[in-house]
């Protein structure tokens, strides 16, 4: 595995932001458990991701997202069109068309996109940017591309991530990647999805967010957080995930909910969160609170790093450390977006 020399925040997009692993070098993982949204790429590493947090739970009660239609079916989703303009980089108070009406209590939106494009329109650029190529740090086995074949709507409200299995620049898997930066980054608020995950062994979709001081302190001093992060073949669970400096990869904060009565997450969509406040990060899916983490939680004599601006990353990665090699017969698989979205506590 090479360890790529990372010179701009750009370049990181591929070779440090992997949508899996994190695995500081010369640190060894256990195979089980969540590991993290952004890679790594050192020497000397074994195989695997991180052991399981404390925090795994079974939760029961949760309402899921009846009454929404399946992708592909009829009806759309609900919550469609909340972005009533050209928002590009909304500010504070559901600046730039940003529809505030569905802020949950206590919270105002302040940037989303609501993916409610057309077929063959592109991903919107004022908001999002590509990470094209290879991402070698987790042994991940997939080229990110900006093809239409990898990206796209379908018409009905989403944006689809499709993941496929094609030879392609010298790789046997395609899929995509985009993050906001350089186009949008924000300090504390509720970040949150909802999505519809993709299904089948060796696939690795995650929500998550990286520190923009990235290029000045490289990884894990920047900070991640992983909202989303599951594997294909482990659709009953989703991880929430901090790394930092002297707690990433096999070592970092995470937590685990489970669907309840055997669900999966490739079943309908799912609201996917962490309300993000000065020294707190609260993961829910689907508004069940199921970890909460503060400085407490840091190892003895690290750092908190939770306190500078993000931006955001979508991705559905293909292979690696975690999900291991994939199952060819699953091909083509689509991660179904329906949004992400921002809130902030109103100004006083």
């Amino acid at each position: 595995m090479n360890t790529p020399r990372v010179l701009t925040v750009l370049g990181l997009l591929i070779v440090v932001e992997s949508g899996c692993s994190n695995i500081e070098p010369n640190q060894s993982a256990s195979a089980s458990g969540s590991s993290g949204a952004a890679g790594y790429a050192g020497t000397g590493l074994a195989a695997g991701g991180s052991s399981a947090g404390s925090y795994s739970s079974t939760v029961g009660g949760s309402a899921g997202s009846a009454g929404l239609s399946s992708l592909g079916g009829s009806g759309g989703s609900a919550g469609a069109g909340g972005n009533s303009g050209a928002a590009g980089n909304a500010g504070s108070g559901g600046a730039g068309g940003v529809d505030t009406t569905q802020a949950p209590a206590g919270w105002d939106l302040v940037w989303s996109d609501e993916f409610n494009g057309a077929v063959g329109d592109s991903l919107d650029k004022t908001k999002w940017a590509y990470s094209v190529g290879p991402n070698d740090a987790n042994m991940e086995q997939e080229y990110y591309t900006d093809r239409p074949q990898n990206s796209g709507y379908d018409g009905q409200g989403h944006f689809l991530i499709t993941s496929l299995h094609e030879s392609y620049m010298g790789y046997q898997y395609t899929s995509a990647k985009f993050t906001t930066s350089g186009k949008y980054q924000v300090t504390y608020g509720r970040l949150e999805t909802r999505i519809k995950l993709p299904t089948g062994k060796g696939l690795w979709p995650a929500f998550w967010n990286l520190g923009t001081n990235i290029g000045d302190v490289g990884w894990p001093g920047c900070g991640e957080m992983d909202i989303m992060e599951t594997v294909g073949d482990q659709l009953t669970m989703n991880h929430g995930s901090l790394h930092g400096p002297g707690y990433s990869g096999g070592s970092d904060l995470t937590g685990t909910y489970t669907l309840p009565n055997k669900q999966q997450f490739d079943g309908d969509f799912h609201v996917f969160a962490a309300e993000w406040e000065e020294n707190v990060v609260r993961f829910y899916v689907d508004d069940t609170l199921y970890e909460t983490r503060t400085p407490a939680d840091v190892p003895a004599g690290k750092k908190w790093v939770y306190d500078h601006d993000v931006f955001l990353i979508l991705n559905v990665a293909v292979g690696g450390t975690w999900p291991g090699d994939p199952d060819n017969s699953i091909f083509p698989q689509s991660m179904a977006i329906d949004y992400v979205r921002v809130y902030q506590r109103p100004t006083q």
